[in-house]
């Protein structure tokens, strides 16, 4: 029975911590986007964000968008600097078309730094990427 079940491999779709600017509170900030560098919309996109290393585990954090258009992103949420020395977890799942697709994104701990910054697709921007 498993056998007959296709599971669709995800592309197209990243995940990237970006260090920018805020300019309200005049402060470098980390936040954490999804990006859809597709052709297409992604409809009910499902995130779940978690981090854990061998002695702490935080608190799940769950985020809904209707749609996200092709060829754009959307905050997810704010890191605090504190998380970089775990394991963080970001499950996304949405609908494409009418198939189901769902990926798990795994920033391993302490790889989220001002070292690793790169070009980020879709944004003017540097993060840390995970395709």
């Amino acid at each position: 029975m498993k056998k007959d079940i296709e599971i669709p491999k995800v592309e197209g779709v990243y995940v990237a911590i970006v260090n920018e600017y805020n300019d309200i509170y005049k402060t470098q900030d980390w936040n954490a986007y999804i990006i859809n560098d597709k052709a297409i919309d992604l409809e009910m996109v499902l995130i779940v964000a978690s981090g854990y290393s061998d002695e702490k585990i935080t608190s799940t954090f769950r985020k809904k968008l209707d749609v996200l258009p092709k060829k754009s992103y959307a905050k997810i949420e704010l890191m605090q600097e504190e998380l970089f020395a775990l394991n963080n977890t970001f499950k996304v799942s949405f609908f494409e078309g009418n198939k189901m697709f769902d990926k798990t994104f795994l920033f391993r701990k302490n790889t989220i730094n001002l070292k690793a910054l790169q070009a980020i697709p879709l944004m003017e921007a540097k993060g840390v990427l995970v395709k």
